[in-house]
Formats: structure tokens, sequence, C-alpha cells
């Protein structure tokens, strides 16, 4: 008979490897984080933030353009001022400074709102990247709020990458996003994330006057090593009404470069090239 050989030829056949569910995809996405992160502690690095304020007429009320060395520590980063311009309206006019935080006249919210904000969302002491731990679920304890689904496999940028979307648990007041993230197949390491704000409670509005729209981050990655890779990018705009009175369009931008390796018994040399 010709099924027996059919058959035994058959089950030499290799097995098809099966696609990973989401489950699995993000445990791994978790256990790539905390080594990722830990792996980070050897490289100094350049970073840029720029953040600008402008009223709802589209004029620019603030700007500060940062630049700073970052030298990871065993319990985040510590970030060292490099360079820094900054402008601010007065009378129709721009005013140049060159001072962090620099207030004019005896109340200046835009100057106290934008020191917050590039503190909080860019030198975050829990992050060893200084982004802000909680704006994207990619560690195991904020991916215990969220629910994810992997939406496809694809193509990007030369490599196979799964398409996955999550959005907050019903009644989990820890989780504020939705979104979609492209997952590495090879590494399981995240490349593009993409975060919307899912809105703040109206009793909130009510009590503060305070409205945020269209609040969103989206952070980009890439390889530099061998299971190391980078936040290289950073950004997010949003409207902000406040207090019944004060209304701006604010936006972050972070660009990090200049990765190098520090060496104890050598002096540490990195690229400023950027600039």
């Amino acid at each position: 008979m010709r099924l027996v050989p059919i058959l035994l030829s058959l089950a030499v056949l290799p097995v098809l490897a099966q696609e990973p569910t989401v489950e699995q995809i993000m445990a791994r996405v978790a256990e790539n984080q905390a080594r990722t992160q830990d792996m980070r502690r050897a490289y100094i690095y350049n970073q840029k933030v720029l953040a600008r304020f402008h009223r709802t007429n589209g004029n620019l009320t603030r700007e500060e353009n940062l630049e700073y060395l970052v030298t990871p520590t065993p319990n985040g980063v510590e970030k060292k001022v490099t360079h820094f311009e900054g402008k601010y309206a007065l009378h129709s006019k721009l005013v140049a400074f060159d001072e962090e935080g620099k207030e004019h006249g005896n109340l200046d919210i835009d100057a106290d709102l934008m020191k917050d904000m590039v503190n909080e969302m860019t030198a975050d002491k829990e992050s060893k990247d200084g982004i802000a731990h909680d704006l994207f679920p990619l560690t195991a304890k904020e991916q215990e709020k969220y629910i994810f689904k992997l939406e496809g496999k694809e193509v990007y940028r030369g490599r196979q990458i799964y398409r996955v979307s999550f959005l907050p648990k019903p009644h989990n007041d820890g989780a504020d996003w939705k979104g979609d993230a492209l997952i590495d197949a090879a590494e399981c390491q995240p490349v593009v994330v993409n975060t919307r704000f899912t809105g703040i409670p109206m009793a909130v509005k009510i009590l503060l006057g305070t409205d945020i729209k269209g609040l969103g981050f989206t952070v980009t990655y890439e390889k530099f090593d061998d299971g190391v890779w980078f936040p290289v990018s950073y950004g997010g705009e949003f409207h902000v009404r406040a207090a019944f009175f004060y209304a701006r369009n604010m936006s972050i931008s972070m660009v990090n470069s200049g990765f190098t390796r520090a060496n104890v018994s050598t002096r540490i040399a990195y690229d400023m090239s950027g600039k």
C-alpha cells in the first residue's frame, strides 16, 4: 500500500510553529522591559527636549529648548543640562531667556506648568529612561490594568512585527490609556507605541474647571546592541483649559542620540554632533 510510506513521510515533515498568543507576546515584552532597562545602565547619551505652549489662536506664549547629558544610575537617570534656550511672549513680542523655569511678572502660569510638564514627562525618577513610567503599559505591573488584542502580523522597516491594541480593563481607575503597539516579532521588544488618554472624570472637570483634550503620546525605540533597545524619540500634544480662563495648546518632544557605552576605566566620550 502506498498509504504507509506517504504517512511516514508526512510524519517527518517539520511542524509549523504556531504564532504566540497576545498574552505570551506581552509577557515576553514585560520580561524584556525589565531586562533592557537594566542593560541601559551601561550607556550614556544626549537628550533634546522641546516644549511649547500656544494660545488657541496659534500664537506662541512660551518655548523651552533643553539639551542634557543623561547618565543612567542604579535607581534611574541623572540629567545634566548642557544647553538651554527659551522665549516667552510679552506685549506681543518674544523675549529670550536662558534660565529654565524663569518667570516674568507676579503670576506666570505658563512657566510653572511647563517646568512641571518637562520634569514629569521626561525626568521620571521611577523610570530608567526618564519617560514617565505609566504613560505606556509595557511593564508587568502596568499590563495588569489593560486588555490586549493581537491585531495581526506585518512588516515594518524590514522586520516582522506584531500589531497589538490595548484599552483599560473595566472599572480600573489606574488605567488611563488606550492605543496600539508595534512589537518586534523576533525579540518581543516594542518598536513604536501610541497612546491616547481615555479622559478625566466629569467631576474633576466640574470641580476644578479643567478640561484636557487630544492628550496622546508616541514613543519610538531602536536596537543598539544585543538585547538593548532605547527610546529614541517621544512626544505628544494636547489642549488644556483650566479654571475657566486659561487655555493652551501644549506640545513636548524628546530625541535621544549619541549613545555611548560607559567604561569606568577610561574617559567617557560622547557625541554632541546632533546639536
